[in-house]
This record gives C-alpha cells, sequence and structure tokens, in this order.
C-alpha cells in the first residue's frame, strides 16, 4: 500500500490490504482486477476479495496517508444464535418486522472504515440504515427481519473485515452508564454557559457594571444562567425537594439553597435595575460546573470500586448448548430447564450448576475457588456455571442456573453485602440530617453576621458555607468501604453476607474450630480393625475372615449413613474386597453424635462411640478399651463395634491435619487471639490433636445439637466468638456465634447458616477475612475522620469570609474523591498476600 493508502502493485514485501510484510513461507496470492496481488493471510485476501466483489475500492483510496490496517479480526462463535428473538428482545427494543440494534464493532480504524460498512450494509435492500459513530466503535443498524437475519449482517461484516457483537446498554452497568451519561451531558451544557458568563463578568468587572450597558449585561447573564440552573442544577433541586417532601434533610438541600438564594438575588438586581447590588450568575453557575464535575468523577470512581459484581456477572454465560433428541440446539441460558443435558466443549464456560452424565476432564475453578490448579471431574461429579472446561466433552445434567445457580448465589450475596448497613453507617445515616441542620444553621448565622458589611457580602460567605459544609464525604465515608471490601472478597473467595459482619469480626477475641472437615481434612480412613484375639492393620498382611465378616456386616449397616465415617467404612471394604450387595440391613437407627444400630441376618449390630455403647447398655471388652486409650494417645480415633449387646471390635480411624492448620493457628495465636478446638471426639484423641496443631483450648465429646451450647457458654464468659466449621453439621453453632464462618463450596447450607463462606477450603482465608475485616473498619473510621477533619478546616474559613462559593465547590467534591480514593485502598490487602 502507498502512503496515499493505495495498494502499490510493485510493492510485493508488503501485504495489498493492510500493508503487514508478507512472511515468505505464508505468502496467500490472488488475482485482484486482473493483476497478481500478495496478502499476509487468506483474512486479509477474502476481505480484499469481498471488498472488490461489491464495488467499494474506494475504501482503499479513502484511507488516510501512513494508516496501517490490521488483519480481520476473529468473527463471533455461533452467529446463529443472534438470530433467535430470546437473544434479541436483550437487545433489540421491539420484536417486529423492522428492527434496530446497537453493535460494538471491532476493527474500526478511520472514516475510511465508517465509508466502507455504511455503504456496504446499506447496499442490500432490507438494511434501510447503517450509522456508524467512530469515537464509540458503534454500529446502528436498522434491518427488515423477514428479508435480512441479523446473523447474516453480522457474517457481512465479517466478510469486509470487522467483528460485531450486540452492544447492551441495559444490562450490567448499563444503567450506571445512562446515569453517569446524563451528568455528563449536565455539566458540559454548564461548562458552556460558564464559558460564555466569564465574557460577561469580564466586561462587568471592567467597568461595564457603571455604564449604559449595565442592564444589557445583567439580562445576558439572566438568559445564559437560567437554563444552566433549571437543567444542569435539577439533580441537587429533585433531590432537596424529594428529602423534605420525606421530612428528610438531605445532602442536595444545601446545595440547592445555596444555588437558589444566589439566583434569585442577582434576578432580583435584574429585574429592578436597582444600581447599589451586584449580580452573581457567574458564581452560580460556576460552582455548579465544578460540583458536577466533582459528582462525575465520584460516579466513575464508584463505579471502579465496587465493579467486582460485574466481574462476576461476566462469568455467565449468555447461552447453553442443550442435547435435545440426540440433536445439538443452542438457546438462551433463561429458557435452560433442570433434567436437561448440556453440552459443554472444551474450552468453553460451563453455563449451568449440574452433574456430570458422560464425559470427563479438567475444569478450572479458580474464579470460584480460588485454586489455581484445574479439578479432574468424571461422571458424577458436580460442575458449578462460570468454571471453564478444559479438556474433553462434558455432557451435564441441568441442576440450577443463573439465580440458582453456585455462583448466582455468589453475587446475591456481593449485591447483598454492597446494599447492607453495618451499625456504624446506620450512626452515620441518623447524623447527616442534623449534619445538614447544622449547615443551614451555620449558614443562616454567616448570613446574619456579615449583613452589616452588605448583603454581598454575606450571601457569598453564607453561600460558601452551604456548599462548603456539604456532607457527602460523611454519608460515603462507609458504604464506599464496605462495598468495595465486600467485592474484592468475593474476588477472592471470600463470601461476607452484610455489612454488619465487617464489622463484628473485626472485634473478634477468640476463634472456635470444628476439628473434622475443617482443621483435618475430612477424608477419614480405616487404619485398623482389632476384636479381642485378632488385630488386623491397613497395608500390614491380608484380612483375616472373621474380620471381614464383621467389616461385612458394618458396612451393610453404615451404608444407611451420610457420615464421613460410614464412607471411611464403605471405603475399606471396598478396597478390600468385601461384597456387601446381597446383604441387607433392617431397623435402621441413627443418633447423631453417637452412632448407628440396625439387624443384619437377624443379628442387633450397633457401630459408635463409647457413650452409645453405654446407652444400648453393650457389655464392654476391657482389652477392646485398653486398645482405644493406646489410639487415643496416638491422636487416632476409634469406633466401638457391637453384636446382640456383646461389645466385638474397635475401628482405629484417622483423619489427617491439613498441612496449612498449624500455620493458621500460630498466625491467630501471635495476632493475641484465643483459641478452641471444638469436637466430638473423646478428649485425649481431641488434646492430642490439639497440641500437633501447636496448642488450644479443647472442648471434646461434644454432640452437633450441643455445640451451640458451648459457643454460648463461650460467649456467656465474655468472649466474641467466630466460629468456623463446615457449614453443615455445625450449623447450630455457626448460626450462636457472633460470626460464623463456613468452609467448602458455598453449599446452601453454608451460605444460609454462616456470615462469612470461604469458598476453597484454604484455611489461610479464615485469617484474611479477618484482616480485611480489621481494614475495612479502620478505613470507615478514617474516611468519618477525614470528612470531619475538612470541616473542622473549611467551614470557619468560610464563615470568616476567606473561602469563596467557587473555592467551595472545588473543595467539597475534592472531600468525597478522598473518600473514595481512601477505601480503594482496601484492594492492597489482597496485593500484599
Amino acid at each position: 500500500m502507498t502512503s496515499a493508502g493505495t495498494p502499490d502493485p510493485t510493492d510485493e514485501a508488503q501485504c495489498f490490504h493492510c500493508s503487514l510484510p508478507v512472511p515468505p513461507s505464508g505468502r496467500v496470492t490472488a488475482e485482484i482486477e486482473g493483476e497478481p496481488r500478495d496478502f499476509c493471510c487468506t483474512g486479509c485476501k477474502s476481505v480484499c476479495e469481498a471488498i472488490y466483489a461489491a464495488g467499494l475500492e474506494g475504501f482503499y483510496r479513502r484511507t488516510p496517508e501512513g494508516l496501517l490496517l490490521a488483519p480481520p479480526p476473529e468473527l463471533p462463535k455461533e452467529l446463529a444464535l443472534y438470530d433467535l428473538d430470546e437473544v434479541q428482545e436483550e437487545f433489540v427494543d421491539g420484536l417486529g418486522e423492522t428492527r434496530e440494534i446497537n453493535l460494538l464493532v471491532e476493527g474500526i480504524h478511520c472514516a475510511a472504515c465508517v465509508w466502507l460498512i455504511e455503504n456496504s450494509l446499506q447496499s442490500d435492500p432490507g438494511i434501510p440504515e447503517a450509522r456508524v459513530n467512530l469515537s464509540g466503535r458503534r454500529l446502528h443498524v436498522k434491518w427488515d427481519n423477514s428479508r435480512v437475519k441479523l446473523s447474516s449482517i453480522l457474517q457481512r461484516l465479517g466478510r469486509i473485515g470487522y467483528a460485531a457483537v450486540p452492544f447492551d446498554p441495559d444490562t450490567a452497568e448499563g444503567s450506571l452508564k445512562r446515569e453517569n451519561r446524563q451528568l455528563l451531558y449536565r455539566m458540559a451544557f454548564a461548562a458552556f454557559a460558564m464559558m460564555n458568563l466569564l465574557w460577561v463578568s469580564i466586561a462587568l468587572y471592567a467597568g461595564a457594571d457603571k455604564g449604559e450597558f449595565r442592564t444589557l449585561f445583567h439580562w445576558v447573564g439572566f438568559a445564559l444562567a437560567t437554563p444552566t440552573l433549571l437543567y444542569s442544577g435539577y439533580p441537587f433541586f429533585k433531590g432537596a425537594w424529594t428529602g423534605l417532601r420525606s421530612l428528610y434533610l438531605g445532602m442536595d438541600l444545601p446545595i440547592a439553597i445555596g444555588a437558589g438564594i444566589t439566583y434569585l438575588y442577582s434576578v432580583y438586581v435584574t429585574v429592578t435595575g436597582t444600581q447599589t447590588g451586584e449580580v452573581y450568575y457567574d458564581t452560580v453557575v460556576n460552582f455548579l460546573f465544578v460540583i458536577l464535575v466533582g459528582r462525575y468523577l465520584e460516579a466513575i470512581s464508584k463505579r471502579q470500586a465496587v465493579s467486582s459484581t460485574q466481574r462476576l456477572l461476566d462469568l455467565q454465560p449468555r447461552v447453553a448448548t442443550l442435547l435435545q433428541k440426540g440433536e445439538e440446539k443452542i438457546v438462551p441460558i433463561r429458557s435452560v430447564k433442570s433434567g436437561e443435558t448440556a453440552l459443554v466443549r472444551p474450552g468453553e464456560r460451563i453455563p449451568v450448576d449440574g452433574v456430570v452424565v458422560e464425559g470427563g476432564g479438567a475444569v478450572d475453578e479458580a474464579m470460584l475457588t480460588g485454586e489455581s490448579e484445574p479439578v479432574t471431574r468424571g461422571v458424577g461429579d458436580r460442575v458449578s456455571a462460570g468454571t471453564i472446561n478444559g479438556h474433553g466433552v462434558l455432557q451435564i445434567r441441568v441442576e440450577g442456573v443463573l439465580r440458582d445457580t453456585a455462583l448466582g448465589r455468589i453475587i446475591g450475596l456481593v449485591e447483598e453485602a454492597q446494599a447492607s448497613k453495618a451499625p456504624i453507617q446506620c450512626i452515620a445515616d441518623r447524623i447527616v440530617p442534623w449534619f445538614v441542620a447544622i449547615t443551614l444553621g451555620l449558614a443562616a448565622a454567616t448570613f446574619a453576621g456579615w449583613f452589616g458589611e452588605g448583603i454581598e457580602k454575606a450571601l457569598m460567605a453564607a453561600t460558601a458555607v452551604l456548599i462548603i459544609t456539604c456532607p457527602c464525604a460523611f454519608g460515603l465515608a462507609t458504604p464506599m468501604a464496605i462495598a468495595v471490601a465486600s467485592g474484592l472478597g468475593a474476588r477472592h473467595g471470600i463470601l461476607v453476607k452484610n455489612g454488619e459482619v465487617l464489622e463484628s469480626l473485626s472485634s473478634i477475641d477468640r476463634f472456635v474450630f470444628d476439628k473434622t472437615g475443617t482443621l483435618t481434612e475430612g477424608e477419614i480412613s480405616v487404619t485398623s480393625i482389632a476384636t479381642a484375639e485378632r488385630l488386623w492393620e491397613a497395608g500390614n498382611g491380608k484380612m483375616r475372615s472373621q474380620i471381614r465378616a464383621l467389616l461385612r456386616d458394618l458396612a451393610a449397616v453404615e451404608r444407611y449413613s451420610e457420615h464421613p465415617l460410614a464412607h471411611a467404612l464403605l471405603s475399606c471394604a471396598e478396597r478390600e474386597g468385601v461384597e456387601i450387595r446381597r446383604l441387607s440391613a433392617t431397623g435402621f437407627e441413627n443418633r447423631p453424635g453417637f452412632g448407628v444400630a440396625a439387624t443384619v441376618d437377624g443379628r442387633r449390630l450397633l457401630a459408635g462411640n463409647g457413650a452409645w455403647m453405654e446407652l444400648n447398655g453393650v457389655d464392654r471388652e476391657p482389652r477392646l478399651e485398653q486398645r482405644a486409650e493406646r489410639l487415643d494417645e496416638q491422636g487416632t480415633g476409634s469406633l466401638h463395634c457391637a453384636v446382640d449387646g456383646r461389645e466385638v471390635a474397635l475401628i482405629g480411624l484417622e483423619d489427617r491435619i491439613r498441612v496449612d492448620a498449624p500455620a493458621l493457628i500460630q498466625a491467630l495465636k501471635r495476632e493475641g487471639m484465643q483459641l478452641t478446638l471444638l469436637t466430638g471426639d473423646r478428649r485425649r484423641t481431641a488434646e492430642v490433636i490439639a497440641r500437633r496443631l501447636g496448642g488450644m483450648k479443647v472442648i471434646a465429646e461434644v454432640p452437633p445439637e450441643e455445640k451451640d451450647r458451648a459457643i454460648a457458654q463461650l460467649q456467656a464468659e465474655g468472649s466474641r466468638v467466630a466460629m468456623v466449621g463446615d457449614g453443615v453439621n455445625d450449623a447450630p453453632a455457626l448460626v450462636r456465634a457472633d460470626v460464623g464462618i463456613a468452609l467448602g463450596s458455598g453449599t446452601d447450607v453454608s451460605i444460609a447458616s454462616a456470615d462469612i463462606v470461604l469458598i476453597s477450603n484454604d484455611l489461610a482465608k479464615v485469617r484474611l477475612a479477618a484482616a480485611l475485616s480489621r481494614r475495612t473498619l479502620r478505613t470507615i473510621q478514617q474516611n468519618i475522620g477525614l470528612s470531619i477533619t475538612y470541616n473542622l478546616i473549611m467551614v470557619p474559613l468560610a464563615m470568616a469570609a476567606f473561602v469563596t462559593p467557587l473555592v467551595a465547590a472545588v473543595s467539597m467534591p475534592v472531600s468525597s474523591l478522598l473518600v473514595i480514593g481512601n477505601a480503594a485502598r482496601i484492594r492492597t490487602l489482597f496485593r500484599a498476600r
């Protein structure tokens, strides 16, 4: 391509379309208007051929000098789905024959691109209108849906080198963007009026206020300031009126009063023609403009600070591929129903929560659990929406979509937390009306104090007080910190239910830990089976027939239980090849915290702890009791087994301590926390585990239903308690604690019972959650301190008439931006870890 943008047939080293170098090994050649041309790729070749075939070769002559085009971008996948009315209704206002849509176009470089797109589309009779916005890279298209499909429009754009997708201003942050756009328009209008009023002010200050043009300049100022006050000042007057109707003194009231009174006084001077007063139209317009600039910067900063929810929403696919009668069908995610089968190919995001029914592969769950390593998922395993299928094809039975997925519940929690109020914020909200009332009182006192110096000076000083004491920063102090903290926490696998939790956690002085599944891995394994005569240890010889028979009977009972001990026994039976399918148990009884019982082949079997044996009047075997004590000393749990009222065996059970548990315990102890291990295990076993962890108080042999009583006892002793558990068996204790922290995968029980849900089982997140709460409370306190300090310094200056309304208008939004910026500093907590 020449410097003028026209293809040069003599330049063999450059691509005829984009002018990029043509690699010798990848040279692509095509005949264009009878001449052989070289291209860097097949994409450029196809685009050039399409442009010439459409008679739009003038595009190359219109391309600006020196501009290098890029190879065509990759088209969106599955274009056909955009023809579905269910999909289009998200982007199109009406679904009649004639439809309009805004497309976000990739690949637009210059005005030549605008010309090419508009002319290419409008050459089709089914597309009466196509308008490109160059700065926004957006294309507005009107088309006849009965003659042209949206997918064909996207394909046509692809043929000439542009990739486009529907742009939807109503989704995600669309509403915020529209509000910010309106704010920008009002700010621009005020800026236009301000610039023109500056000329009027210069003339008046230069002496025109004493001459024959005084009245003319006053009316010109009136003509500029009036529409500015009505349009640019509308949000402040609306907010003030809404507050007054609700008998609430809001933050917009001082601004509305300041602007209104200053304007009305200027109108009085203009209409009466008095020679003693001055007009302050420029002051009204100037401080409206400056305050709007501050509000706009606040809005942008707030949107960036709380955009974590949007990033989570972006993880949810819009469509899913369903298998229906053996055929694949792409449908909007909203139309997917539970029980249907979804197909997920390698590299695609999983659109639903469900169970894998066919296929397998590695799934990247980092966005939910924070674990960087992909997790292998196969038939029978659960998968979550928003995660990424690495390799292999998965067929998933749908169990939840949108808000019913783990991702949906996480988003719901984040939104709930960001909308909630901490106790300290409730106090701030109650103070704000009094703050505004004091502001009005100070302004009135200032006006009265300076009235003897002239009404103009009194008016300007009072207006400065009204503006400078606007309590915006005070009102933002708490909600911004909570919004930032809850959003960042969610991105790092810490789900906080509400702002009150962040404040409560910062005052915790005792952590209580459940053992199984929290400080231990929760994967219990059988280490030994002992009878009065025999002993079998895992990995040490073949299991004798007597012990095999006992294990078979116990497995027949335990298969009706969901307890981790039952899974351990069943896994052991399966590993040792013990057949249990032919056996059936009747009269199954389960007593949580004690054990199980059932009848097998006419014999009554019991399995549980020592208390369960005593409760059922079992004759104890002394040698087995002695072995139980030795296992306790080793930190190994035990399960007592009895047949027909006589103890016959003792099963050794081991649950390994999590590798990160000792580090967490030591870190919390260094921070001065009191630590307690709360478990249903025997005391000696629990004490051995506590010593291995680094030392902590032990409350042992507590059944699940009594754990909340243990928490209540600690609270009665004056402790502020955070309970850390798995969110299932520990639900009552999690509710009873001042703060309940559940580890796991964000199950319904966890979310219902806990105040904080840690999506992954990473124990370090417990300490991180505590650090997040302390940082958040400290940030709130700093923000309130900034707001109060600002007012203590600036209000006296305004009352002393050292601050003009314009300076006040500049200072007020700066204080709000300081608060927002300080809240954004919470993210440094995660960067350091």
